[in-house]
């Protein structure tokens, strides 16, 4: 879309610098820029404003914010760091905010399964309860192949995302877009026997009502991306 193409024009250019903080700019000046209408500019405009990246107002114009004012949660943000010059430490970011965050996660999901004493959990934390963590496990298991990339991702984000959310913490589950994004930056790096078999066992040790081993098998698995 040419929305998308001007949006992520504008958002990269911010954040690797090309359009510097304190830049000023204008409509006319993002269409001279982009080459798109100024129904398309101004659309890309109102969500660069809603990120942080830009301010806006009628006798202002447009001037780039400085960094500390952006959405960095945003996946949209994050992915463009992770394609400009702050790469490493978007990386490192991201691993540490995992770190804090989802071993803690899966120790209260594991909490919640040993405490509902029922096979579902879904009551008590409005998801689809143990089986559905389960069940993505088994699918990024057996998605190991060659040509198994795509499956193997979408399994893993979702199994994520269901830990998360399974943990009855709405703000940990509201990190999910942003672990999300994470793992997509790894969609090239082909499934390691390892890796699965700590998914496996994660998934596991939830369902088992494992704290322990559940977020110690978690931190490895965020330990191992920097690896």
């Amino acid at each position: 879309m040419i929305f998308d193409r001007v949006l992520d024009g504008l958002g990269a250019a911010i954040v690797d610098g090309t359009l510097p903080t304190g830049h000023a700019d204008s409509i006319d000046g993002f269409v001279a820029r982009t080459g798109a209408s100024r129904s398309i500019v101004r659309e890309a405009v109102r969500v660069l404003v809603g990120l942080g990246l830009v301010s806006a107002g009628r006798r202002v114009g447009l001037r780039v914010l400085p960094a500390a004012e952006w959405d960095v949660l945003d996946p949209r943000v994050i992915g463009w760091r992770l394609a400009g010059p702050d790469r490493e430490v978007a990386l490192a970011e991201l691993r540490a905010l995992r770190r804090a965050v989802e071993p803690a996660a899966a120790a209260a999901a594991a909490a919640v399964v040993r405490a509902s004493e029922a096979p579902r959990a879904s009551d008590t934390t409005g998801t689809d309860g143990p089986e559905a963590l389960l069940a993505a496990a088994d699918r990024l298991a057996a998605a190991t192949g060659p040509g198994d990339a795509a499956a193997f991702l979408q399994a893993d984000r979702e199994l994520h995302r269901r830990v998360l959310e399974l943990s009855g913490n709405a703000m940990y589950g509201r990190l999910h877009r942003v672990v999300g994004r994470a793992l997509d930056d790894r969609a090239g790096v082909g499934p390691d026997v390892h890796d699965v078999a700590l998914h496996v066992a994660l998934a596991r040790a939830i369902t088992g009502g494992d704290a322990i081993a559940a977020a110690e098998a978690m931190g490895t698995i965020i330990d191992r991306t920097g690896a």
